[in-house]
C-alpha cells in the first residue's frame, strides 16, 4: 500500500533484483487498502496476500489505521506486514511494532540501499523475523 509512484518503482526494482517472483497489487490510499481486506473477508474467492508492504503516510486513512484493520481481518489478520516509511523515528518504529507489524524499513535516499528491501521481503516470505 503505497501512494508514491516513484516508491512503487523502487519497490518493484528491489524485488526484481532479489529475484522475488511476485504479483504486486498496488493500493494507493488507506481506504482502498481497508476495502481490499474487507473484500477478502467477505468472499471465498478473494485471496490474502503473502505479504503487505505498507507506508505509514497514506491518504484517506493512515498506515496505523490500515495496520489495525489488517490485524482485525478474520481471513488475513496474520499476514506479514512490512512497514516501508521515510520516518526513522523511534516513536514510529515502536508504535508500528506495537500495532503488529513484522518489520520496518526506512526508505533510504540512496538507490543501492533501497535495494536491501528485497532481502527483507525474502526473509519475511520465508517466515523469518526481521
Amino acid at each position: 500500500m503505497e501512494d508514491s509512484a516513484s516508491d512503487v518503482f523502487l519497490i518493484r526494482n528491489a524485488l526484481r533484483v532479489a529475484q522475488i517472483q511476485a504479483e504486486l497489487h498496488i493500493v494507493t490510499d488507506g481506504q482502498k487498502a481497508a476495502r481490499f481486506f474487507d473484500e477478502a473477508d467477505d468472499s471465498d474467492e478473494a485471496f490474502c496476500p503473502a505479504l503487505v508492504i505498507l507506508d505509514i503516510n497514506l491518504p484517506k486513512m493512515n498506515g496505523d489505521e490500515v495496520l489495525k484493520h489488517i490485524r482485525k481481518s478474520a481471513k488475513c489478520g496474520a499476514v506479514p506486514v512490512l512497514i516501508v516509511s521515510s520516518s526513522d523515528s523511534d516513536w514510529d518504529r515502536k508504535r508500528m511494532l506495537k500495532l503488529g507489524c513484522d518489520g520496518y524499513f526506512r526508505k533510504p535516499s540512496e538507490y543501492e540501499n533501497f535495494l536491501k528491501l528485497g532481502e527483507l521481503v525474502r526473509g519475511l516470505l520465508a517466515g523469518e523475523s526481521v
